[in-house]
């Protein structure tokens, strides 16, 4: 190998890598977990972030105006709101006069809100002869005018159908543009004269226009668009996309399938009957290699030397990159941007193989081995071939850059014939000819003459007054705008007479200065500041209100649940109904990281966060004496998954025996089916007897204890169990962080989360994030069947922790969709702690039905029902019902964390929109426990954030769309259809009712400290410097608040107190309403000492 080959192979593989930065990160189904969608831009501010992925991708990651402007109709966003974002963007200087008039004085702030408010944007020709002949929008003042500035306009002349054409006339007037009644149709008969004419009068902006016939000018302009779209292929667009410019041909459309079918094939995880032989000895490449002479498929033959090409192809597939690149003739300076390009044109199936290759502990059933290089060779062959046969078919040239480069340089009038078409420049009349003539010739080898005729018509129509152009102001575009704009500011005709051309013309440049992603960015801010005042308020009015800052009495009872918003209002009505019980909020694996094997599982489950890499490994056993109901109970699980298998499988696979089966089994189906949807209580019902029937239960228990040893455990050597140390250390630093060290109930339950929902393939993603995806229960009954052993107490009272001997820890299982709870080793629960938990289960009982009743007021099908009852049935059927497209909106909503004790936000009402995260700043001088948790809870918190506001702003790139049209594909990721791209986000059922904020995270501790932190750990200033998330601080000594801003640090909010209402229940706040909600106070009863 020469020292240039080894370059060449370094630089595609080094490219190969940094894929990982631009590309989905989601994993497959089962695997699914919460990340931000542009991670790879995390390390830039967010807005530079947002601006460089547009760049890269051209996916703009705003709202739109037009939601922004309902939201602000709807009063989510408010003037004064406005004006807040228009004070923190200094850069704007929205105070800067523009204008002076009499009684009138014009900021650039009263500029930027009207384009805020209304769309000012430029038309076309018959969009402004309509407006004018059809909407008669020069009699009158246009109907979204603010009353203000329609009484200055008719101040002094009542008629406003006067006002309002003086106003245009002298608006055209000032900027000297002539109105023309010129319809696009007359240029049918265009005289060289008349062209020469409308270059004459525009030649100061030409190169050089004197003396120059209009052919000529065309020819150069033609060489220059050439010159400069040939640069932009590699850093700004493939080969097949310069192809697709100049002849409409996108084939992509037919390289998609091909490539969906052998992709699917390779990382299919059970379903597909018939996979790419060798997948798992040979990789993609090689297998794909190896069979394509043979497929039965012949999608290759009728492409022109397909044999010798596939023949020629590298047994490596980065030689084959190299291979296919320099064939297509792309400038190796631009390869890496070519490749990115390419990964690009279907991320979602780039992404996952991305994903495969950066995971080589991923096995799947076909344990097939995957890397990128292997999808961009197989992608690259197949562009070459179908380039081949597009460029061969249309011009009778190779797809090469510098052949297609010689032929266009040769053929210029063609190439700006092609260009305006396929770019959607020209008019009606001008497309149909050119469409005609390509019909018929093909290329300007046959009928030169009508090319160039075409070429000069189609080139000098981009002079025409009816053709916007940046560098002259029509009636249209400037003349329309300014219109728009100077009856919005109450300008009138007297007032514009007295303006200079420049006054004019600068009320239009602070317009076109306030681009969209500075629109964007104004409307974001004073969405979240909106939201932020009324969470900072309320929190404020809340001091002094909210119980157990401290535990001066014992409580009747505590909980610890995940700090998922979805837990707020089961929190919130369990403290309603018991005061004497005490709510406590944490990521959902509660300090014991682990790998966990059910005893149905196959593999072990990772059960921590993603950034977390467990040491230990926890396994589901029967209990003493159980082994016979375990044997039963695997025949009958076997025997289950076998019917499933039947069903699901071999039904759809079997030539011979499919349809008998089909047609005996078609009864009970159709009354399986009837069952469902008309009787779906008693449907349950016999179904979950039926399973219990099959899989007898079995008694179980964990084995997590291991003898004390040297040697240290880690990810890649990881013990069986914890030892005892191992178990104090995690328990003691969860207990303190927390603040659950000390004042314990007698009954204190952890309870982890999942969801259960049918026909969902985004089910993981429901679960718990701070678990991986999975269900958090393993983790809950881990914490508390290590604590209650005597040896564990025994060393947590050394440490400072004293555990009375009539405390009890029980593990629980909330299912966020059926609000139901599943408990864990009842049995063993001492005798005199069972009427604790009696009475303790009871009042969850009864928090979980107000909290589904509360949940049903955002479901439309729910129809408000009136008591908690109902709504409890109301979901738990909600959770069965395989046509549900809206199982639960999971985290739809959120909108803030709070990290402190729970006396900052007990009592008040937050709409199951914040994560709640305890954590005690009196057990924490120097900050290392507040350190430790937001490494751990902020890339959780934010990753679920960022990834709902992405999939909220643009669900079509970042989401993946409804859930109604997808597919699932070899039970690793879904489709639109049967070959589109793989769909990555979340689906638009899981955003609808969601609003884009960034995260508000409000933490309770010393602003000195946060400041320590934030400058010790890259990764939260990553978050945080970078706006990804906003802090703020509530001081546990003052309760001041302070805002953390980009670049200059802590700020003291002072905002003005608000009186805020408190209502005596949450249930007389929420009832029979369905919108978003804000914070209030919920009235609290006096509980001596908590």
């Amino acid at each position: 190998m020469t020292s240039e080959s080894h370059d060449l192979r370094h630089h595609i593989l080094e490219t190969i890598d940094h894929l990982d930065h631009i590309l989905p990160g989601q994993r497959p189904l089962h695997k699914f977990v919460h990340h931000n969608t542009i991670h790879g831009f995390q390390h830039l501010p967010f807005e530079e972030g947002v601006a460089a992925y547009e760049e890269l991708t051209g996916v703009y990651g705003y709202l739109p105006d037009s939601k922004n402007r309902d939201l602000y109709q709807q009063g989510r966003i408010t003037d004064a709101d406005l004006s807040a974002a228009f004070e923190h963007a200094k850069h704007l200087q929205s105070e800067q006069i523009v204008f002076h008039a009499n009684d009138l004085t014009v900021k650039r702030r009263d500029i930027y809100q009207i384009a805020l408010l209304h769309e000012l944007p430029p038309l076309s020709i018959s969009q402004l002869n309509w407006q004018i002949e059809e909407l008669n929008v020069l009699h009158a003042i246009q109907p979204d005018v603010s009353k203000e500035a329609r009484s200055r306009l008719l101040s002094s002349i009542s008629d406003q159908s006067i006002v309002i054409k003086q106003l245009w006339e002298s608006i055209l007037h000032k900027l000297n543009i002539e109105m023309t009644d010129l319809h696009p149709e007359n240029m049918l008969d265009l005289s060289e004269e008349q062209a020469k004419e409308w270059l004459e009068k525009i030649k100061k902006n030409l190169a050089d226009g004197e003396g120059i016939p209009v052919h000529q000018k065309m020819r150069m302009d033609a060489e220059t668009e050439l010159t400069e779209m040939l640069a932009r292929v590699g850093d700004k667009m493939t080969l097949r996309s310069f192809v697709l410019a100049l002849s409409g041909i996108d084939i992509l459309y037919s390289i998609r399938p091909q490539i969906i079918r052998i992709c699917a094939s390779v990382l299919d995880e059970g379903v597909a009957a018939w996979q790419l032989p060798g997948r798992n000895k040979l990789g993609l490449y090689a297998a794909w290699r190896s069979t394509a002479h043979f497929d039965v498929n012949p999608f290759l033959h009728d492409l022109p030397d397909w044999q010798n090409i596939v023949d020629e192809t590298p047994e490596d597939p980065v030689d084959c990159i190299i291979l296919q690149l320099t064939n297509l003739e792309i400038p190796q300076d631009k390869w890496e941007s070519y490749i990115q390009h390419l990964a690009l044109e279907l991320p979602g199936w780039s992404g996952m193989i991305n994903w495969r290759q950066h995971n080589p502990d991923y096995h799947t059933e076909n344990d097939a081995t995957l890397h990128m290089a292997d999808y961009l060779a197989i992608r690259l062959t197949m562009d070459r071939l179908w380039l081949n046969q597009a460029c061969k078919d249309t011009w009778k040239i190779e797809a090469k850059l510098g052949t297609i480069e010689y032929y266009f340089r040769k053929n210029l009038s063609e190439f700006m014939v092609r260009k305006q078409l396929y770019g959607g420049d020209l008019p009606e009349y001008l497309t149909n000819l050119a469409k005609d003539l390509i019909m018929r010739a093909g290329s300007e080898r046959e009928r030169r003459e009508e090319w160039q005729s075409l070429a000069d018509l189609t080139w000098t129509w981009q002079f025409s007054p009816l053709v916007k152009k940046d560098f002259e102001h029509a009636a249209f575009n400037s003349g329309w705008r300014l219109f728009r704009l100077c009856q919005h500011l109450g300008l009138s005709a007297a007032d514009i007479h007295g303006m200079q051309k420049s006054d004019l013309l600068q009320l239009l440049n602070v317009l076109d200065e306030f681009t969209a992603p500075e629109r964007s960015r104004i409307w974001l801010y004073a969405y979240e500041y909106h939201y932020r005042e009324d969470f900072f308020q309320i929190l404020r009015a809340n001091i002094n209100r909210g119980r157990w800052a401290k535990r001066a009495q014992r409580p009747q009872a505590q909980i610890v649940t995940c700090m998922d918003d979805r837990e707020e209002s089961l929190r919130r009505q369990l403290e309603e109904i018991n005061p004497r019980i005490e709510t406590i909020g944490a990521a959902g694996f509660f300090g014991v990281p682990m790998n966990y094997k059910g005893i149905d599982d196959f593999e072990i489950k990772m059960q921590c966060p993603v950034v977390v890499r467990p040491a230990n490994d926890v396994t589901e056993v029967p209990r003493k004496g159980a082994e016979p109901v375990l044997q039963e109970h695997h025949k009958g699980h076997r025997l289950y998954r076998k019917l499933a298998y039947l069903m699901n499988q071999s039904l759809r696979r079997s030539l011979i025996f499919s349809h008998a089966i089909i047609d005996a089994l078609a009864p009970v189906v159709f009354a399986g089916l009837l069952g469902r949807v008309f009787l779906p209580k008693f449907f349950l019902a016999f179904n979950t007897s039926l399973r219990q029937s099959i899989e007898k239960k079995v008694p179980t228990e964990l084995m997590f204890k291991a003898p004390a040893s040297d040697t240290p455990a880690t990810p890649d050597n990881p013990r069986v169990g914890f030892t005892d140390q191992e178990q104090v250390d995690r328990l003691a630093v969860f207990m303190r962080t927390t603040g659950l060290s000390y004042g314990f109930a007698p009954i204190v339950c952890l309870t982890g989360h999942g969801s259960t929902n049918l026909n969902n393939p985004h089910e993981f993603g429901y679960n718990c994030g701070a678990c991986s995806g999975k269900r958090g229960g393993p983790n809950a009954r881990l914490f508390a069947a290590m604590i209650n052993r005597p040896e564990i107490r025994k060393l947590l009272a050394d440490r400072g922790i004293h555990i009375p001997d009539d405390t009890w820890f029980i593990g629980a299982e909330h299912d966020t969709c059926s609000d139901e709870y599943y408990w864990y080793d009842l049995e063993d629960i001492p005798q005199s702690s069972l009427p604790a938990f009696e009475a303790f289960r009871s009042d969850l009982i009864k928090a979980s039905k107000a909290s589904a009743h509360e949940r049903c007021r955002r479901f439309v099908s729910a129809n408000n029902p009136r008591t908690p009852e109902a709504g409890k049935e109301h979901v738990i059927l909600r959770a069965n019902d395989f046509s549900q497209a809206f199982p639960e909106f999971n985290h739809a909503t959120i909108a803030a964390a709070i990290v402190g004790r729970r006396s900052v936000s007990q009592g008040t009402f937050l709409d199951r929109r914040v994560f709640l995260i305890s954590y005690d700043p009196t057990q924490d001088a120097d900050g290392k426990l507040l350190e430790n948790l937001l490494l751990a809870v902020g890339p959780v918190g934010a990753g679920i954030n960022l990834e709902y506001y992405f999939s909220t702003v643009n669900n079509d790139h970042f989401g993946s769309g409804s859930k109604v049209t997808h597919n699932i594909t070899g039970m690793f990721g879904v489709l639109e259809g049967t070959s589109s791209d793989l769909r990555t986000g979340l689906t638009k059922q899981m955003i609808e009712i969601h609003e884009p904020l960034r995260l508000q995270v409000l933490v309770e501790a010393k602003t000195e400290i946060l400041g320590q932190i934030y400058e010790r750990q890259a990764s939260i200033r990553e978050l945080v410097g970078g706006g990804w998330i906003l802090l703020s601080a509530i001081d546990p000594d003052t309760s001041e608040i302070s805002v953390f801003e980009r670049g200059v640090g802590f700020v003291p909010w002072q905002a003005e107190k608000k009186q805020v209402s408190e209502y005596e229940t949450s249930t007389s706040y929420y009832q029979n309403i369905n919108v978003p909600l804000p914070p209030v106070l919920i009235k609290q009863p006096h509980v001596t000492g908590a």
